[in-house]
């Protein structure tokens, strides 16, 4: 039996990979797929952490002339067995950039990020320099490429490089571009997503369509951004979406991969099962069981189950558009949290604009990115967007979802300890620790709209109610009632053990035009209605 390959985390340079002789699972019968495609410009969206860098890197260790006479790294894999592809290996100008990096919280920074990305990329063809054969015009335009360039100069950076290459090499270039969507989210939630989307939108014109030095061009991403927001001129685009029939085993494990790659570390049978509980649960096209590969190298390497692919950086919008939304967003989120489905709309072009009123808009963005997984359809018709039963994709997403809610009451103790006294009956100190709580808190959950006097309340509570449901989750089943009128809201917690106390609360918000002048006067009517539905 042969020696079991080193599982290395974070390799994403697949050169480096495969020099090194490490853990590789054998995706270049995508290159395969992708070049018969004969798509012009290719956008494919897969979760985060699921090989897209590395797949993008292998493109361009595949065809770049850099990586001239380098069939070596592909020997033994699958695209190798394509005779007509090896004679393409190693043959082209490749344009390789990646947006991963530009997160920034103004216009002004996250343009800077892209100047310096597209300086690095130039600076990365030194034959260029100086190189006689072009004109006065096209020297002029590449002097220009400095972190000081103009919006017009960077937006049409990347159609001259390709025309620079192109006249340099004889021949047309192939255009990767990793993370196109990264400053895309981060300008949505700081506030400049007009400016960013003038730009992007010329920058990719200029790129992918108007660039007569193009072959083919491929972009990754999370999200499928709207086609009215920066795809509007691309009439050459192939969108693959994580519904798409196209690359589905290209991207992430399947389980047959995860098995084998057990089998190679030695890891025994027993443990496959917990596996495929932990990170399993993706499906892509008609390919159901594919796995999230970042936590099963991590598994591999750790011996260890955690969530390592949710504790990764990105859920911060996640769980701000969780934390304010409205009630009907956290009832569902309850019945996600407790192991049912829920039915949403999913439109696969993400507007960011409809993320802050439209609850569908929120589940499509979290089915792009991997938190829920589509069930089944129930209703499909032509003239409107699907209707999909969707769950959470697998435990390690549960367990990502029950430390987030946690997290929004972790910054003081009083939650606990509101907990602990309500539990033993302490009514004073209840008292107290909850007012201290809402003190803390309340203001997190506010969806920054001018909201009424009663939507607030309400957020704050729903948000209490799940925190409520995950941190007592082992001993009671918490439920909110979802019929209560008006101002009024209560919680049942009914213990597992009956030798436990249970709990009913009553949550009003002051309601003068009902004769309560006073607080107090509140309390009374809530001590009532829980009496009346005794």
């Amino acid at each position: 039996m042969s020696k079991a390959r080193t599982v290395a985390i974070g390799i994403q340079d697949y050169g480096k990979l495969r020099e090194s002789g490490c853990f590789y699972v054998d995706k270049t019968a995508f290159i395969r797929e992708w070049w018969g495609s004969n798509d012009d410009v290719t956008l494919i969206t897969r979760p985060r952490r699921f090989g897209k860098t590395l797949n993008m890197s292998m493109l361009e260790c595949f065809f770049s002339n850099k990586y001239a006479d380098r069939g070596d790294l592909f020997e033994g894999l699958k695209v190798w067995e394509d005779e007509e592809l090896r004679a393409l290996q190693g043959t082209y100008p490749v344009i390789f950039m990646t947006f991963a990096g530009v997160k920034a919280v103004s216009y002004e920074k996250a343009f800077m990020g892209i100047k310096k990305q597209l300086v690095r990329l130039f600076s990365s063809f030194p034959e260029l320099m100086g190189y006689e054969g072009f004109d006065r015009n096209e020297k002029a335009a590449l002097d220009r490429i400095s972190e000081e360039m103009s919006e017009t100069d960077a937006a049409y950076s990347i159609n001259l490089l390709a025309r620079l290459l192109e006249k340099y090499y004889g021949k047309k270039v192939l255009i990767l571009l990793d993370e196109y969507d990264t400053p895309m989210q981060e300008a949505w939630v700081n506030g400049y997503w007009d400016e960013l989307v003038e730009f992007i939108r010329e920058m990719f014109n200029n790129s992918f369509k108007t660039n007569p030095s193009l072959e083919r061009a491929v972009m990754t991403g999370i999200t499928r951004v709207s086609k009215e927001s920066i795809f509007s001129d691309l009439n050459n685009l192939n969108v693959v979406t994580t519904t798409s029939e196209e690359y589905a085993t290209a991207f992430g494990f399947t389980e047959e991969e995860v098995f084998a790659a057990m089998d190679e570390q030695g890891i025994g049978e027993e443990e496959k099962e917990k596996v495929k509980f932990w990170y399993d649960g993706f499906t892509f096209g008609r390919v159901p069981d594919i796995y999230n590969p970042w936590s099963v190298i991590m598994y591999l390497d750790k011996r260890k189950f955690d969530t390592y692919w949710a504790n990764t950086s990105g859920n911060g919008l996640v769980s701000k558009l969780i934390r304010e939304g409205d009630k009907n967003l956290k009832y569902h989120f309850e019945d996600l949290l407790n192991g049912k489905e829920i039915e949403a709309k999913i439109d696969e072009q993400i507007v960011y604009g409809d993320l802050s009123g439209d609850e569908n808009a929120i589940w499509s963005l979290l089915m792009a990115s991997g938190y829920l997984k589509a069930e089944g359809i129930i209703q499909e018709e032509p003239e409107d967007e699907p209707l999909y039963r969707l769950k959470l994709t697998n435990f390690e997403v549960k367990r990502m979802f029950t430390r987030m809610v946690r997290g929004w009451f972790s910054g003081t103790g009083d939650y606990n300890d509101f907990i602990k006294a309500m539990l033993k009956g302490e009514e004073e100190e209840m008292n107290y620790y909850m007012n201290r709580v809402a003190l803390n808190t309340f203001s997190s959950f506010d969806a920054g709209k001018q909201p009424s006097d009663k939507k607030e309340p309400e957020r704050f509570y729903h948000g209490f109610v799940l925190g409520l449901m995950v941190d007592k989750a082992k001993d009671y089943v918490v439920k909110s009632n979802r019929e209560s009128g008006f101002g009024r809201y209560d919680v049942v917690m009914e213990p597992k053990d009956a030798g436990n106390v249970a709990v009913i609360m009553e949550f009003k918000v002051r309601n003068e035009s009902k004769g309560e002048k006073t607080l107090e006067d509140t309390a009374e009517n809530a001590l009532k209605q829980i009496e009346e539905k005794r």
